[in-house]
């Protein structure tokens, strides 16, 4: 199957058009630009706010103008994420799309269908002025990805309508209320740098290709997280052995469960074969404990150039012991959802940042407020008590679901129509825009659907094409059909 013969044709046009843009959160610039050259060469009102969010305004068809208003709303910016092997650069290389099966992809990196299709679609509302519709306002947010802060400083005046309908959502069939909210907990570890003395020997290990995933949608499907497996192993050398941590690495965005991790250490020259045997059972055991989710993942330990210095003992100590006290995963089940992960909290990244300094980022998520709190005062008491500073930021409001929407209800009808079948009401452990909007405009109806998507924040991102038909064909039903004004 050819790209250019996908369906719906127009969705996927605009679709390879922005793949062919760089829209790395914090550098939606020039896909920001396209919008409002897009917006204006339509002959409709385009707004672009200082932040580089853009908001077009289509007016109704004839014999709709009584309609409520529908904002159709999508975030521009992407993941940037690739596998080790790949040479990509997310600031001017376009994305490599590929059809595999029913399955659209990226060749090696993420795909950026996370929120590029809804913007797609949004855009295709925007061009084809045949659609029967009202009143369609499209908002385009930047830097979703890495703490919504594009809806953070919209204008409550860019959420002039009635009803919202936000497009980034990754099950096609069905429709998603509520969504958790969330924050992020930092640790800083200062250190003093310590001469490696006596006969040592150097090793690297490297633990990869897990399957990764989004922290907040995945964090209850059973997956390594690469931090966790690799603290785990450095401490039983630490613990066993006299033990020098030379560097640490692994993991990368907030909201990504960490796929790869790395660290290079020494030993006493005369334990190296039996840290060797150590780390064949190590991996032996992983494999076992994650043979059904990790089926790829891979183990490697060898050899590596000296290193002259290494962090002092202490706090290399402490920061191991912290990575495997702290909590990472489900945290809490909603009581009211069957099924639905209330709290969670995800061991996202550890970095040398500096000369003297290590920081680790986690990010935890919840429906409810006091209980992301409490998540994150455990996780920051873990670093705490490893002897590193602590410090919050990031967060943002959950939406609380309304299951007496009126958009719901035409939703789940015109669906109904459609299929011949119920769509899914569900609300969703990720975190969605809708409640800043929300806290900015109280009296929008709202709700959040889209076509079906797997492996999100991951180079495993994949887009299935046949959902993409059915979702775009949901829309334009919906758009028909909206309420009209009281």
């Amino acid at each position: 199957m050819n790209i250019a013969n996908l369906k719906p044709e127009s969705v996927f046009d605009f679709f390879c058009k922005i793949s062919d843009i760089p829209r790395a959160s914090k550098h939606e610039e020039l896909i920001s630009a396209y919008l409002q050259n897009f917006g204006k060469s339509l002959g409709y009102e385009t707004i672009a706010d200082a932040a580089g969010n853009v908001l077009i305004k289509k007016p109704a068809s004839p014999g709709y103008e009584n309609r409520k208003t529908i904002i159709l709303q999508g975030h521009m910016d992407m993941v940037c994420d690739k596998r080790p092997d790949v040479v990509h650069d997310f600031s001017k290389d376009p994305l490599k799309l590929f059809v595999e099966g029913e399955w659209l992809k990226a060749e090696g990196t993420t795909l950026g269908a996370d929120n590029g299709i809804g913007v797609a679609a949004a855009m295709a509302v925007l061009a084809d002025k045949s659609l029967k519709h009202g009143p369609v306002n499209c908002l385009f947010t930047v830097d979703e990805e890495t703490g919504l802060t594009g809806a953070e400083v919209l204008e409550p005046s860019m959420l002039d309508g009635d009803i919202l309908i936000n497009l980034d959502s990754e099950d096609e069939g069905e429709i998603f209320i509520g969504c958790a909210g969330g924050l992020c907990t930092y640790a800083d570890y200062r250190f003093m740098w310590q001469p490696i003395a006596g006969d040592m020997f150097f090793f690297k290990v490297e633990i990869s290709s897990l399957t990764g995933g989004h922290s907040g949608d995945d964090i209850n499907k059973g997956r390594a997280n690469a931090n966790k497996l690799l603290a785990r192993f450095l401490l039983k050398m630490a613990e066993k052995y006299e033990f020098y941590l030379c560097s640490i690495d692994g993991g990368s965005l907030h909201n990504a469960i960490p796929r790869d991790a790395s660290a290079v250490f020494a030993v006493q020259s005369a334990d190296k074969e039996s840290v060797r045997i150590d780390f064949n059972l190590f991996a032996a055991d992983i494999q076992e404990e994650f043979a059904v989710t990790e089926p790829n993942a891979k183990f490697l330990l060898q050899s590596t150039d000296p290193c002259r210095r290494a962090i002092d003992k202490k706090v290399a100590l402490g920061l191991l012991k912290s990575l495997n006290a702290v909590f990472n995963g489900v945290y809490a089940m909603s009581q009211d959802v069957p099924g639905l992960v209330e709290t969670s909290s995800n061991l996202a990244s550890v970095k040398m940042n500096s000369e003297s300094s290590i920081a680790v980022v986690t990010s935890q998520r919840s429906a409810i407020v006091s209980a992301r709190e409490d998540v994150s005062q455990a996780v920051g008491a873990a670093f705490e008590l490893g002897g590193a500073k602590v410090r919050r930021s990031g967060g943002y409001p959950g939406w609380k679901p309304n299951p007496q929407s009126e958009i719901l209800k035409v939703a789940g009808d015109v669906y109904r129509e459609l299929y011949g079948e119920e769509i899914k009401i569900k609300a969703i452990h990720a975190g969605l825009e809708c409640g800043l909007f929300l806290e900015k405009a109280p009296r929008l109806d709202m709700i959040s659907f889209g076509p079906t998507m797997r492996g999100v924040h991951s180079p495993d991102e994949k887009l299935n094409i046949p959902s993409v038909e059915r979702f775009w064909n949901h829309l334009l039903a919906l758009l028909e059909q909206a309420p009209s004004k009281k």
